[in-house]
């Protein structure tokens, strides 16, 4: 079973200016003549975190951390009210990461992704397959209106109706019949005490539910109020524009992606991205191994999807 590996230090770090008045917070670790690979991180809006380093062998990669636009250590950061986020969004991170491949000279990288990094890391990877050795993929989300529905209009309420209510107390029930929209009239309310209690409740609902068992730690650093406001903005923001893509995109286009060694890793009792995704894009790429972990929901830390993510990586750095 995949283990992660010791902790590490980066041994370069930098703010990568890509326009737009935006700077992005990149690192690098591991083995500087390794192998390339990028890591994106979930959200939109999430981070990357220290623990993100282990999924790969520092002897063998070259390991690329980057905090996508507004969030993480990168700036304008999206917890503030007058932030503009009309930049931000799917296309404008997909050339954010080729401004950063080319920032550091790398040709081609291998390209992980779990949750909305699983998005991304397809859209990248559609639109620039030249570029991608790899794909290691987990927790499939593509942004299709059923699967929006599913965790954040009430399809999801069946499981968890108890911390659904928690979800609900911030929208009038007058409003309940639209979820998304609603939030987004309070997340983007200049008012912190109309803003901030939102944020909260969208994120403590997002990290109470993403793993098959409670992790306190989780739900703590996601209900952070710098944090919370910041990912559940933008979070709000991408899903109010269906990701700018054309209905099944990136389901529809997975073909472009013949002769890209793939993986994809899929909780079973995934209830933040169901596992029908992961199913329709299994269908469509047929050519990426496919692994669904009995005993998971979302989170990639959890033992078997992590097992099975570090099988992966250790398997495509002897390549």
């Amino acid at each position: 079973m995949g283990e992660p590996y010791p902790e590490i230090e980066p041994y370069e770090t930098g703010m990568l200016d890509v326009g737009d008045g935006q700077s992005l917070y990149w690192e690098t670790s591991g083995n500087p003549d390794g192998k390339p690979v990028v890591f994106l991180h979930g959200g939109p809006g999430g981070a990357t975190s220290p623990i993100h380093r282990r999924l790969f062998d520092p002897k063998r990669y070259r390991i690329v951390l980057v905090d996508q636009r507004g969030c993480g250590k990168s700036t304008p950061h999206a917890s503030d009210p007058a932030a503009d986020l009309s930049t931000n969004t799917t296309w404008h991170l997909v050339a954010d990461l080729e401004v950063l491949r080319k920032a550091l000279k790398i040709k081609r990288w291998m390209v992980f992704g779990g949750s909305w990094g699983s998005t991304l890391a397809l859209a990248y990877a559609q639109k620039h397959t030249k570029r991608v050795t790899e794909l290691v993929l987990r927790g499939i989300f593509t942004l299709r209106d059923a699967e929006l529905d599913w965790f954040y209009e009430g399809g999801a309420s069946a499981v968890f109706p108890d911390l659904w209510e928690g979800y609900l107390e911030p929208i009038p029930v007058g409003e309940r019949r639209h979820l998304i929209e609603a939030y987004h009239r309070r997340l983007f309310d200049e008012d912190p005490a109309v803003h901030g209690p939102a944020a909260v409740a969208w994120s403590r609902w997002e990290s109470s539910t993403i793993t098959l068992l409670p992790q306190e730690e989780t739900v703590a650093r996601f209900t952070d109020p710098h944090f919370a406001v910041a990912f559940a903005r933008i979070e709000n923001h991408f899903f109010t524009n269906k990701g700018w893509f054309e209905p099944e995109q990136l389901i529809r286009d997975a073909g472009k992606l013949a002769g890209v060694p793939g993986v994809i890793v899929q909780g079973r009792y995934d209830m933040c991205t169901p596992v029908f995704t992961a199913w329709d894009l299994h269908r469509a790429w047929p050519e990426a191994d496919f692994t669904i972990v009995p005993d998971a929901g979302h989170a990639f830390d959890e033992p078997g999807i992590l097992s099975a993510l570090i099988d992966a990586t250790d398997r495509f750095a002897k390549d």
